[in-house]
């Protein structure tokens, strides 16, 4: 199963499911934009419309796309606009790109459920759409971390 998401920088995010049992594999890219095949650089110029993002593969008799949603929730701020720590710009918005009906409707739960539970009082910003063509990421930027031995 797939799933994809934006989180701000997607080197960080990328890490963080690569951690959860079941996941089988991960791509970072860019998704959500007006232009074709963008690049980093495009990307990076936010101008493109394009958010940086990963793809998660998942096997869901390991783990739920609710257990994914959950790890998405605590990997970042999805109460700040266009921003993820020192990183600003649409590119780092957060948002939940579902594949079908089933995700659209779990993940406009969970945002509910989070927003009433955890973060009363802050506005959860995160976009939930239909996800668009995704446009993988330069191979340098793929497992960026494993790479750079930072882990």
């Amino acid at each position: 199963m797939k799933a994809t998401f934006g989180a701000g920088c997607f080197w960080c995010v990328e890490h963080e499911f690569r951690k959860i049992k079941g996941v089988t594999s991960t791509a970072v890219g860019y998704m959500g934009g007006n232009l074709s095949n963008p690049t980093y650089e495009d990307v990076c110029s936010d101008q493109t419309g394009h958010a940086e993002v990963v793809q998660v593969e998942f096997d869901p008799s390991v783990v739920s796309y609710d257990q994914i949603l959950n790890a998405f929730w605590h990997c970042h701020d999805p109460t700040s606009l266009n921003r993820q720590g020192p990183d600003v710009g649409t590119q780092y918005r957060s948002a939940i790109f579902y594949h079908d009906q089933d995700q659209e409707k779990t993940a406009k739960q969970s945002k509910e459920q989070l927003q009433n539970l955890e973060k009363p009082g802050k506005k959860i910003v995160t976009e939930i759409l239909p996800a668009p063509e995704f446009y993988k990421a330069e191979e340098y930027h793929q497992q960026y971390y494993a790479k750079c031995g930072i882990l």
